[in-house]
């Protein structure tokens, strides 16, 4: 019995010897998956919807070349969007790429995909937008999207109350499209700071439009979002009610909303946005746009490739919250989450928030 049981435990030693020899890392959710240098990464990217995503192929590709692997990078097409992701990621699961980072189109469609991918082998992490309603996700990576929205909200406060010093303050809420799983993690950051305002009559939504099936703009469309400020000048502010701030969830967006207030020749709110686009800087320089969010597309990709090297190595990811509902929460688990930090720019701190990106930084200098 006891020369029975030596030989289970040397060859249990030999087994794990051997697993430890390969670069095969256990993921949060259950599945492992073995990736090494040289291998082929995949990147799905959604449509070319706003300047981020336009940067974010070169992103990875620098990224994932200078990490020592092959980058595998698809956007989605401008029509038949989500078909087309679903299909680029299956191919991906068929050429054989070792790890998927997912930037879904909407995230709540791709679950016969991803559970696709995790019985292959292959490590999913999703890209700055959660993938909802399954459990095949092993890390999410992407900024704090409710902090970007409370930062939204808090400037949008600050910049009202520097244009008039007392309230109560006219305001109106636009949100991101309903397929994006961001969209309601920066609704829901933006509205824990107004709604207790709104509440304390601080803060007044003359059109009543609070909710997010009432202010969600379908596909971050900015034909949209102009359309919708356009029929709210006519319907709650033609009588000459005074419109002091919007909520704007992106600079796309906000950029609509100005020329909407603009071609109804009434003078333009404080108005928020997201995402550092070289359209909104001069604006916010101007004071035309009073602020944006600085998320550096380069630092994003370069958290996602840190994963997939950990993973190469055989190790655990650096920084990974396992814990975040509200961020990485995506209706079946909590993804293990790698946060990075959104910065609020406006016209006073642009020049610094930009330091480290030369064309942002020439932007704001020109003024």
């Amino acid at each position: 019995m006891r020369k029975q049981l030596l030989i289970g435990l040397a060859a249990a030693t030999i087994a794990v010897t051997a697993l430890a020899g390969c670069s095969s890392a256990r993921t949060d959710t259950g599945s492992s998956t073995t990736v090494k240098k040289g291998d082929t990464i995949g990147v799905a990217l959604p449509a070319k919807t706003s300047q981020n995503w336009v940067l974010a192929k070169a992103s990875f590709e620098s990224a994932l070349t200078k990490a020592g692997f092959k980058a595998d990078v698809q956007y989605a097409a401008a029509t038949n969007t989500v078909p087309d992701q679903q299909n680029q990621i299956s191919s991906m699961i068929t050429k054989g790429d070792k790890v998927i980072i997912i930037a879904a189109q909407d995230g709540s469609q791709l679950g016969t995909q991803v559970a696709a991918a995790k019985k292959a082998g292959i490590t999913v992490i999703a890209w700055d937008r959660n993938i909802l309603n399954t459990k095949n996700v092993d890390f999410y990576v992407a900024f704090n999207n409710y902090k970007v929205g409370q930062l939204q909200a808090q400037a949008l406060l600050d910049g009202m109350k520097a244009k008039k010093s007392t309230g109560p303050y006219n305001i109106e809420i636009f949100a991101g499209s309903s397929t994006d799983a961001n969209a309601t993690v920066f609704y829901n950051g933006a509205m824990s700071v107004l709604q207790p305002e709104i509440d304390k009559k601080n803060v007044i939504v003359p059109s009543g439009q609070t909710t997010f099936q009432q202010v969600n703009t379908a596909d971050w469309d900015p034909k949209n979002s102009q359309t919708r400020m356009s029929n709210l000048i006519t319907s709650t502010y033609a009588g000459g009610t005074e419109l002091d701030g919007v909520l704007s969830p992106n600079d796309t967006l906000g950029r609509s909303i100005i020329t909407a207030v603009q071609a109804a020749g009434l003078p333009v709110p404080i108005v928020t946005g997201q995402d550092s686009e070289t359209a909104s800087i001069p604006l916010i320089m101007q004071g035309i746009q009073y602020s944006t969010i600085y998320k550096n597309t380069d630092d994003e990709a370069q958290a996602a490739v840190k994963v997939v090297s950990a993973l190469a190595a055989g190790k655990t990811p650096d920084g990974v919250d396992k814990n975040d509902k509200t961020n990485a929460g995506n209706g079946v688990i909590t993804v293990p989450y790698v946060a990075l930090t959104p910065v609020l720019v406006t016209k006073d701190n642009a020049v610094e928030a930009y330091a480290n990106n030369p064309t942002l930084e020439a932007l704001a200098k020109k003024g």
